[in-house]
Protein backbone atom coordinates (compact mmCIF):
# COMPACT_ATOMS: atom_id res chain seq x y z
CA UNK A 1 0.00 0.00 0.00
CA UNK A 2 1.96 3.51 -1.19
CA UNK A 3 0.71 6.76 0.13
CA UNK A 4 -0.27 9.43 -2.89
CA UNK A 5 -1.41 12.63 -3.40
CA UNK A 6 -3.65 14.55 -0.96
CA UNK A 7 -7.52 14.49 -1.70
CA UNK A 8 -8.87 16.44 1.35
CA UNK A 9 -8.00 18.80 4.02
CA UNK A 10 -10.18 19.83 6.93
CA UNK A 11 -9.63 22.03 10.10
CA UNK A 12 -8.29 18.36 12.11
CA UNK A 13 -7.35 16.10 9.38
CA UNK A 14 -5.82 15.77 6.01
CA UNK A 15 -7.23 12.58 3.64
CA UNK A 16 -4.31 10.91 0.84
CA UNK A 17 -5.27 8.80 -1.70
CA UNK A 18 -3.75 5.49 -1.55
CA UNK A 19 -2.64 3.05 -4.28
CA UNK A 20 -5.78 0.45 -3.16
CA UNK A 21 -8.52 2.61 -4.69
CA UNK A 22 -11.01 2.01 -1.90
CA UNK A 23 -8.18 2.70 1.30
CA UNK A 24 -7.02 6.39 2.52
CA UNK A 25 -4.81 7.64 4.71
CA UNK A 26 -6.11 9.58 7.15
CA UNK A 27 -3.86 12.53 8.98
CA UNK A 28 -4.27 13.84 12.11
CA UNK A 29 -3.18 17.84 12.33
CA UNK A 30 -2.24 19.82 15.23
CA UNK A 31 -4.93 22.66 14.43
CA UNK A 32 -7.70 23.55 17.38
CA UNK A 33 -10.22 25.22 15.97
CA UNK A 34 -13.35 26.27 17.62
CA UNK A 35 -16.57 28.56 16.32
CA UNK A 36 -16.47 27.10 12.70
CA UNK A 37 -12.59 28.05 13.03
CA UNK A 38 -13.04 31.51 13.75
CA UNK A 39 -10.47 30.55 16.63
CA UNK A 40 -7.73 28.64 15.75
CA UNK A 41 -4.58 27.88 17.28
CA UNK A 42 -1.53 24.77 16.26
CA UNK A 43 -1.37 23.16 19.59
CA UNK A 44 1.61 20.58 19.62
CA UNK A 45 0.74 16.72 19.91
CA UNK A 46 -3.00 17.24 20.21
CA UNK A 47 -2.80 15.04 16.69
CA UNK A 48 -0.91 12.51 17.69
CA UNK A 49 -3.30 12.01 21.03
CA UNK A 50 -6.87 12.06 18.99
CA UNK A 51 -5.11 9.47 16.63
CA UNK A 52 -4.33 7.12 19.43
CA UNK A 53 -7.50 7.62 21.28
CA UNK A 54 -9.80 7.33 18.39
CA UNK A 55 -7.87 4.00 17.43
CA UNK A 56 -8.79 2.97 20.52
CA UNK A 57 -12.12 3.87 20.43
CA UNK A 58 -12.89 2.42 16.74
CA UNK A 59 -11.57 -0.85 17.94
CA UNK A 60 -13.96 -1.12 20.81
CA UNK A 61 -17.07 -0.31 18.71
CA UNK A 62 -16.11 -2.75 16.29
CA UNK A 63 -16.01 -5.52 19.24
CA UNK A 64 -19.57 -4.28 19.69
CA UNK A 65 -20.59 -4.56 16.14
CA UNK A 66 -20.46 -0.45 14.94
CA UNK A 67 -19.36 -1.54 11.47
CA UNK A 68 -16.30 1.77 11.10
CA UNK A 69 -14.20 3.19 8.61
CA UNK A 70 -11.02 2.32 10.44
CA UNK A 71 -8.70 -0.49 9.25
CA UNK A 72 -5.82 0.38 11.15
CA UNK A 73 -3.19 2.67 12.93
CA UNK A 74 -0.13 3.51 11.02
CA UNK A 75 2.15 5.61 13.14
CA UNK A 76 1.97 8.28 15.58
CA UNK A 77 -0.47 10.79 12.94
CA UNK A 78 -1.44 8.29 10.54
CA UNK A 79 -4.24 5.51 10.07
CA UNK A 80 -5.67 3.71 6.90
CA UNK A 81 -9.01 3.73 6.82
CA UNK A 82 -11.87 2.88 4.23
CA UNK A 83 -12.93 4.98 1.50
CA UNK A 84 -16.51 6.65 1.92
CA UNK A 85 -18.76 8.87 0.40
CA UNK A 86 -19.66 10.66 4.07
CA UNK A 87 -23.10 11.26 4.46
CA UNK A 88 -23.29 16.19 4.96
CA UNK A 89 -24.73 15.67 8.53
CA UNK A 90 -22.99 16.03 11.85
CA UNK A 91 -25.14 13.77 14.72
CA UNK A 92 -24.95 14.88 18.11
CA UNK A 93 -26.06 13.23 21.14
CA UNK A 94 -26.14 14.86 23.98
CA UNK A 95 -26.47 13.08 27.87
CA UNK A 96 -26.25 16.31 29.99
CA UNK A 97 -26.89 19.78 28.87
CA UNK A 98 -24.15 21.82 27.93
CA UNK A 99 -22.21 24.38 25.12
CA UNK A 100 -24.94 25.23 22.63
CA UNK A 101 -28.21 23.72 23.78
CA UNK A 102 -27.65 25.36 27.06
CA UNK A 103 -26.99 28.66 24.96
CA UNK A 104 -30.41 27.87 22.24
CA UNK A 105 -32.39 26.77 25.08
CA UNK A 106 -31.67 28.60 28.17
CA UNK A 107 -30.72 25.64 30.42
CA UNK A 108 -28.26 25.87 32.91
CA UNK A 109 -25.57 24.11 31.79
CA UNK A 110 -24.91 20.58 33.62
CA UNK A 111 -28.56 19.33 33.82
CA UNK A 112 -29.25 15.56 33.37
CA UNK A 113 -31.84 14.84 30.25
CA UNK A 114 -33.88 12.41 30.86
CA UNK A 115 -33.01 10.29 28.24
CA UNK A 116 -30.37 11.21 25.52
CA UNK A 117 -31.47 13.93 22.78
CA UNK A 118 -30.20 13.02 19.07
CA UNK A 119 -29.93 16.73 17.29
CA UNK A 120 -28.70 16.91 13.87
CA UNK A 121 -26.75 19.01 11.91
CA UNK A 122 -26.27 20.12 7.77
CA UNK A 123 -22.39 19.68 7.69
CA UNK A 124 -22.00 23.30 5.85
CA UNK A 125 -19.46 25.39 6.80
CA UNK A 126 -20.47 28.28 5.03
CA UNK A 127 -23.67 27.79 7.27
CA UNK A 128 -22.15 27.56 9.85
CA UNK A 129 -23.77 23.65 10.11
CA UNK A 130 -27.18 25.00 10.98
CA UNK A 131 -29.39 22.13 13.35
CA UNK A 132 -31.66 20.37 11.30
CA UNK A 133 -35.42 18.59 11.58
CA UNK A 134 -35.46 14.95 9.69
CA UNK A 135 -37.85 16.41 7.21
CA UNK A 136 -34.93 18.87 6.62
CA UNK A 137 -32.54 16.25 6.12
CA UNK A 138 -35.00 13.87 3.96
CA UNK A 139 -37.65 15.66 2.51
CA UNK A 140 -35.92 19.14 1.71
CA UNK A 141 -32.39 18.35 1.36
CA UNK A 142 -32.75 14.99 0.52
CA UNK A 143 -29.12 14.01 1.84
CA UNK A 144 -30.92 10.77 3.46
CA UNK A 145 -33.60 8.44 3.01
CA UNK A 146 -35.98 8.17 5.96
CA UNK A 147 -35.12 4.46 6.52
CA UNK A 148 -31.48 5.55 6.82
CA UNK A 149 -31.63 8.54 9.11
CA UNK A 150 -33.70 5.82 11.31
CA UNK A 151 -30.37 3.81 11.08
CA UNK A 152 -27.78 6.70 11.98
CA UNK A 153 -30.24 6.97 14.96
CA UNK A 154 -30.20 3.22 16.06
CA UNK A 155 -26.45 3.27 15.78
CA UNK A 156 -25.59 6.57 17.49
CA UNK A 157 -27.71 5.49 20.04
CA UNK A 158 -25.86 2.34 20.53
CA UNK A 159 -22.15 4.01 20.16
CA UNK A 160 -23.49 5.97 23.14
CA UNK A 161 -23.96 3.30 25.48
CA UNK A 162 -21.00 1.60 23.95
CA UNK A 163 -19.17 5.15 25.21
CA UNK A 164 -21.06 5.80 28.13
CA UNK A 165 -19.46 2.05 29.39
CA UNK A 166 -16.20 2.88 28.00
CA UNK A 167 -15.89 6.15 29.84
CA UNK A 168 -17.68 5.41 33.37
CA UNK A 169 -15.04 2.84 33.74
CA UNK A 170 -12.27 5.23 33.58
CA UNK A 171 -14.72 7.62 36.14
CA UNK A 172 -14.88 10.00 32.97
CA UNK A 173 -18.73 11.30 32.12
CA UNK A 174 -19.76 10.90 28.77
CA UNK A 175 -21.80 14.78 28.36
CA UNK A 176 -21.92 14.69 24.58
CA UNK A 177 -20.61 13.49 21.52
CA UNK A 178 -20.34 14.60 17.47
CA UNK A 179 -19.87 11.95 14.79
CA UNK A 180 -20.12 11.36 11.19
CA UNK A 181 -21.24 8.55 9.34
CA UNK A 182 -20.52 7.56 5.21
CA UNK A 183 -21.54 4.78 2.91
CA UNK A 184 -19.07 2.47 2.13
CA UNK A 185 -17.35 2.95 -1.38
CA UNK A 186 -17.39 -1.27 -1.19
CA UNK A 187 -20.89 -2.34 0.29
CA UNK A 188 -22.62 1.01 0.17
CA UNK A 189 -23.73 0.39 3.99
CA UNK A 190 -23.57 2.93 6.11
CA UNK A 191 -20.13 2.78 8.57
CA UNK A 192 -19.18 5.61 11.07
CA UNK A 193 -16.52 7.74 9.76
CA UNK A 194 -14.01 10.93 10.84
CA UNK A 195 -12.87 10.08 14.37
CA UNK A 196 -14.08 10.08 17.96
CA UNK A 197 -11.76 11.72 20.59
CA UNK A 198 -11.66 14.50 22.96
CA UNK A 199 -11.69 16.60 20.23
CA UNK A 200 -15.57 15.58 19.53
CA UNK A 201 -16.70 14.82 22.82
CA UNK A 202 -17.59 16.49 26.07
CA UNK A 203 -15.81 14.46 28.84
CA UNK A 204 -16.01 15.30 32.29
CA UNK A 205 -14.09 14.03 35.03
CA UNK A 206 -16.87 12.29 37.29
CA UNK A 207 -16.10 13.48 40.62
CA UNK A 208 -14.65 17.05 40.12
CA UNK A 209 -16.64 17.47 36.46
CA UNK A 210 -13.37 18.66 35.60
CA UNK A 211 -12.96 19.33 31.62
CA UNK A 212 -11.34 16.82 29.73
CA UNK A 213 -12.10 17.95 26.31
CA UNK A 214 -11.39 20.90 23.62
CA UNK A 215 -13.55 23.35 25.97
CA UNK A 216 -10.63 24.00 27.31
CA UNK A 217 -9.55 25.31 24.06
CA UNK A 218 -12.68 26.77 23.95
CA UNK A 219 -13.33 28.22 26.95
CA UNK A 220 -9.45 29.65 27.37
CA UNK A 221 -9.01 27.17 30.01
CA UNK A 222 -5.72 26.08 29.05
CA UNK A 223 -4.14 22.39 29.99
CA UNK A 224 -5.89 20.81 26.68
CA UNK A 225 -2.89 18.61 25.97
CA UNK A 226 -2.55 17.59 29.87
CA UNK A 227 -6.32 16.84 29.77
CA UNK A 228 -5.86 14.38 26.65
CA UNK A 229 -2.98 12.75 28.03
CA UNK A 230 -4.84 12.14 31.31
CA UNK A 231 -7.54 10.66 29.44
CA UNK A 232 -5.16 8.41 27.59
CA UNK A 233 -3.36 7.68 30.72
CA UNK A 234 -6.93 6.02 31.78
CA UNK A 235 -7.40 4.11 28.59
CA UNK A 236 -4.42 2.68 29.45
CA UNK A 237 -2.87 4.10 25.90
CA UNK A 238 0.55 3.63 25.50
CA UNK A 239 2.07 6.47 23.08
CA UNK A 240 5.21 6.58 21.64
CA UNK A 241 7.56 9.96 21.88
CA UNK A 242 4.92 11.90 23.51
Amino acid sequence: MEKLSQIYEGKAKILFQTSNQNQLIQFFKDDATAFNAQKKAIIDGKGVLNNYISEFIMIELEKNSIPTHFIKRINNREQLIKKVKIIPLEIIIRNTVAGSMAKRLGIKEGEELCEPVFEICYKKDELHDPIINDDHATNVLKLINKNQLSELKNLSLKINQILIKIFNDISVKLVDFKIEFGLDCDSNSIILADEISPDSCRLWDKNTLEKLDKDRFRRDLGGLIEAYQEVARRLKISINNL
